[in-house]
């Protein structure tokens, strides 16, 4: 028993890494996630902070502040769709229920899509800097890049809690729909599309009670950009953010378990 606990001990690391390459591969694969996700931010900017970097009124550099919010939009989709969509398909085509009868560690499975997740930030941050550093002309300090990148990239990690508790509790054929529904309203009024100046009152009170917009203040405030909200208040916020979304997830999960089996 000791020798075969120990091999299997030996084989953990080989399938948490095998389950994130091929949850990063899959996702890679597919064009319905692939093209929404890193296409939409990189036409986004190209098309605003590109086309307008020229018309920078003062110091207000409109080609660095899209980098940062739409660096976060893009982040958000990311791990929303990643985690939202692909665990409520999946779960949907009886996958979640094939996995928990393999000896495979549960974790694995949250594991790899985290590491999908990571993967594609990575590479999304990458692309948006290089438009941003190449036709969007932007100039910055390269403790500064590396300031913002790891701001956008650990921005992965709470909305990918909140998208795994949306596939847990939405439909398989809903979640797109539900995501969309939540995603894209919650960039615009968190100021990721405009600057949160130039949205209505009633937006610029709402901003302050919704997560996004305490992820796009910490990266603006990388580029100086930043309203003066709290580092700490807007990292607690997101952490709060976290761990209830994970609270949901848990219970999305322990629901499913016992429809199963139960």
């Amino acid at each position: 028993m000791n020798a075969q606990t120990s091999i299997q001990e030996r084989s953990l690391p080989r399938i948490y890494a095998l389950e994130a390459k091929y949850e990063f591969l899959k996702a890679w694969r597919m064009p319905a996630y692939l093209v929404p996700t890193l296409t939409f931010p990189l036409v986004f900017y190209l098309l605003f902070g590109v086309a307008m970097a020229g018309r920078a009124a003062g110091k207000f550099d409109i080609a660095r502040y899209l980098l940062a919010t739409y660096g976060s939009f893009g982040v958000m989709g990311v791990a929303l769709f990643g985690f939202g969509v692909g665990v409520a398909i999946e779960r949907g085509q009886g996958w979640m229920l094939f996995k928990r009868a393999t000896p495979m560690p549960p974790l694995a499975y949250f594991f790899g899509k985290l590491a999908m997740a990571l993967l594609f930030t990575v590479v999304l941050v990458s692309l948006l800097f290089t438009l941003g550093a190449t036709v969007g002309g932007v100039r910055m300090p390269m403790e500064t890049w590396l300031s913002l990148a790891g701001v956008l990239v650990a921005g992965a990690i709470p909305f990918g809690a909140f998208g795994l508790a949306l596939g847990y509790w939405a439909g398989p054929n809903s979640a797109p729909a539900t995501v969309n529904l939540i995603y894209l309203p919650a960039a615009f009024a968190s100021g990721m599309w405009f600057p949160i100046e130039m949205l209505p009152r009633f937006l610029q009170q709402l901003a302050p009670w919704l997560p996004p917009y305490h992820f796009a203040q910490l990266a603006l405030g990388r580029l100086g950009f930043g309203r003066g909200e709290p580092v700490g208040r807007s990292v607690a916020v997101l952490a709060a953010f976290a761990v209830l979304s994970l609270v949901f997830a848990r219970a999305g999960y322990r629901r499913d378990e016992g429809k199963t089996f139960g």
